[in-house]
């Protein structure tokens, strides 16, 4: 049994002033493995007040000692990529091996990229007369969800870092633990006191107190579109720049001169990793409708590839979804998809035959869906794929554009010049292009609901600096 009871703030690890001590529970067994004390808005003035009281010190380092203090946590990381693994997977239900490749070293690679991109970065700039500077935008408030906790806590801290901020986190309650492990990571890296602060609580408290606190300049915000309106309602009232990572509903453009069935099973696989649970899933696959029915053949083959199950056995490639109350969300939403005729190719309501216990869901794939459809139209986070025909490429374009979000985009063609041709009409902050893997260096970032400002690499940098001019020098 885990037990942590306390926030770090002003680089010592304290107990809440009112702690609200709760269970962490594991997905795949429904029980309790752990404790931790969720904090409250006193919590987060006393961290606020470190990181105001760090910031001059701490926004006066040059670059230089900013990576070096870098290249320290990525040494510091290194040992405990492991530990990180196991702990995601305990506390989330992503699958070991998913965990080892991908969950544990997203942080890690968010780390190298950040600091390739700042030993490139021109902090300074002259125009003539004029110097403009790229300076810390100040104290930073950081909310972060549970579905990729290292990639989502890092891509924040690590540029925020390299820009001279300090800051102020809180992690989902849903996944503390690897959370608590980045802390102890930065603070054996020499993070100095205060610049790194993380307070542990729920959104209606914690992260209200962020994102409304007068002491931050900024809030990044990365979750649901409906908690985003609320963190930038709550911030309006002091003008604090805000950056949010939101929900997305990404289509999966299969061209008819694409390999359909190279291009449909890739795409089960891309929708399913993770259960589903990944903002930029391309959940809608979008196929030439004379072909509609042999891509639903395809979709249920892959489909029944998975291995849906424990996720520490190395077998598994579909562990639980996070946490009961997106498991009762996704089962809603299948049965949408049925009640509005849609045709279940696969899969459906309640858990896969053999799993009584654990928030485990049937991988689901629709056929015959369009784009009204709540299964088109709502983020599922869950691993359900919806296959809509369409008859021209302009319909095509059409359908994918035809959503609230903008998040990411997938096009498929065996012509790498037509795909990106077709990915260039999209509207979304990233494109990929025939299931080429993520790159770190790339902004990522969404177009309407998915929110504004961008992340990773050198744009992530950029999110956490305001430019100054200096106007008349010699």
């Amino acid at each position: 049994m885990r037990d942590h009871l306390s926030c770090f703030i002003d680089g010592t690890w304290q107990n809440p002033d009112e702690p609200n001590v709760i269970d962490v529970i594991n997905p795949a067994t429904e029980t309790p493995f752990g404790r931790i004390a969720l904090g409250g808005s006193s919590d987060v003035d006393r961290a606020v007040a470190a990181a105001r009281a760090a910031f001059e010190a701490w926004s006066s380092t040059t670059s230089d000692e900013r990576a070096d203090l870098l290249e320290s946590i990525i040494a510091a990381y290194e040992q405990r990529v492991d530990e990180l693994a196991a702990t995601i997977t305990e506390e989330m239900g992503a699958p070991a091996r998913l965990s080892k490749a991908a969950q544990a070293t997203a942080g890690l690679a968010h780390l190298h990229t950040t600091l390739a991109a700042m030993r490139d970065f021109e902090f300074d700039e002259r125009r003539g007369t004029t110097l403009i500077r790229h300076v810390p935008v100040g104290v930073c408030g950081l909310i972060t969800p549970w579905n990729w906790s290292t990639n989502q806590v890092m891509c924040k801290v690590a540029p925020a870092l390299a820009a001279g901020c300090t800051m102020v986190l809180k992690p989902s309650e849903f996944t503390p633990f690897s959370a608590i492990i980045q802390a102890e990571i930065l603070e054996a890296a020499g993070v100095p006191a205060g610049v790194f602060n993380m307070v542990m609580g729920d959104g209606p408290t914690v992260g209200a107190a962020i994102s409304s606190h007068p002491g931050l300049d900024m809030v990044s915000f990365t979750g649901s579109t409906a908690a985003g309106a609320a963190v930038a309602r709550a911030a309006a009232d002091t003008i604090k720049r805000v950056s949010q990572e939101l929900g997305g509903k990404s289509p999966n453009i299969v061209l008819p001169d694409a390999d359909l069935a190279a291009a449909v099973t890739r795409g089960v696989r891309s929708v399913m990793t993770n259960s589903g649970q990944s903002c930029n899933a391309p959940t809608r696959m979008l196929v030439p409708a004379d072909r509609h029915d042999e891509a639903c053949e395809l979709a249920a083959n892959a489909a029944a590839g998975l291995v849906v199950g424990d996720p520490t056995d190395g077998a598994t490639t579909t562990g639980p979804v996070a946490n009961g109350r997106q498991w009762q969300r996704v089962q809603d939403l299948i049965r949408s998809g049925i009640d509005e005729g849609a045709a279940l190719v696969c899969g459906g309501p309640g858990r896969p035959d053999g799993l009584d216990t654990g928030w485990y869901v049937r991988p689901t794939v629709f056929g015959g869906v369009n784009n009204a459809m709540r299964i088109a139209r709502e983020e599922v986070f869950g691993p359900v794929l919806t296959i809509l025909p369409y008859t021209t490429e302009d319909e095509a374009v059409s359908i994918a554009n035809d959503t609230d979000y903008g998040l990411a985009a997938y096009v498929q063609s065996d012509d790498p010049a037509h795909a990106a041709a077709v990915g260039l009409r999209l509207r979304a902050g990233q494109v990929s292009l025939n299931g080429v893997g993520p790159d770190f260096g790339a902004p990522f970032g969404g177009f309407k609901r998915s929110g504004n400002g961008r992340e990773w690499g050198r744009e992530g940098i950029e999110e956490y600096l305001e430019v100054m001019a200096l106007v008349g020098m010699e």
